[in-house]
């Protein structure tokens, strides 16, 4: 199999089936060989029946945390490949033709920018668009030497072993700039795209806590650079114009 899309999910019932219907209508339109899977990390809203009900294949993650549930579902995924997003509606996965077509072309991480396109009025808080998000990416380029602009977006994409065989272990939010920092320690092809993010679907607070998880972003930042250093090469940077067709 080619690729699994993979979703996190922690009770997201109301913007799951939204999800997962554009997953499925992408793989199908592309002519992918793939698959759907849920890492479900403890729903209690019925969001595993839902998944299940749709086609998708779910994974019953016990340790929580949004990086315990996307580990556990890059272990299980089938899929060379692994697209991962948020299962809130704030993702596309309708458009995830760049994320492919750069991971065919070499790339062993693809990181989306959200912030390269405009964002659907209200999608961003403004101290997580304005402060938050650049200024812990700012501090993830300068002490992991890699040039990605946005650390934290939801959706990317991995190459399934390259990213096994860095041996992450972050459990929470971190975990995004822990992927990132380990790949370009270990001088793995980085890439980036845009995406479009939408407002959330979901109607209730989000998991994120920004002062709590932006400080567990910075110590992830600040050991990982001590440990490991950063030498990324981001190879495959760069080209929005083209990217942005392969999508259209």
């Amino acid at each position: 199999m080619e690729l699994t899309i993979l979703m996190p999910c922690l009770n997201e019932a109301r913007t799951l089936p939204g999800c997962i219907s554009e997953a499925t209508g992408f793989l199908r339109l592309a002519g992918v060989d793939g698959e759907v899977l849920v890492a479900d990390n403890g729903s209690t809203d019925g969001s595993q029946a839902l998944a299940r009900g749709m086609g998708a294949r779910v994974v019953e993650v016990a340790e929580r945390g949004y990086g315990a549930a996307l580990r556990g579902g890059i272990e299980a995924a089938a899929g060379e490949y692994v697209i991962m997003g948020d299962s809130d509606g704030s993702y596309d996965f309708f458009n995830l033709g760049a994320f492919l077509s750069l991971l065919r072309a070499g790339a062993e991480l693809v990181v989306g920018d959200r912030y390269a396109l405009p964002c659907e009025p209200g999608a961003a808080p403004w101290l997580n668009r304005w402060v938050g998000v650049p200024l812990l990416s700012w501090l993830g380029r300068t002490l992991g030497r890699c040039q990605v602009h946005d650390f934290h977006c939801g959706l990317r994409a991995v190459r399934r072993q390259a990213f096994l065989s860095l041996g992450a272990r972050a459990t929470g939010m971190e975990f995004a700039s822990e992927m990132i920092l380990l790949a370009a320690a270990a001088n793995q092809t980085i890439a980036e795209t845009p995406v479009w993010l939408r407002r959330d679907g979901r109607g209730k607070r989000p998991h994120l806590r920004p002062v709590r998880d932006g400080l567990r972003h910075v110590k992830s930042i600040v050991k990982l650079r001590r440990s490991k250093g950063g030498q990324g090469r981001n190879a495959l940077k760069g080209n929005f114009a083209k990217m942005k067709g392969e999508t259209e």
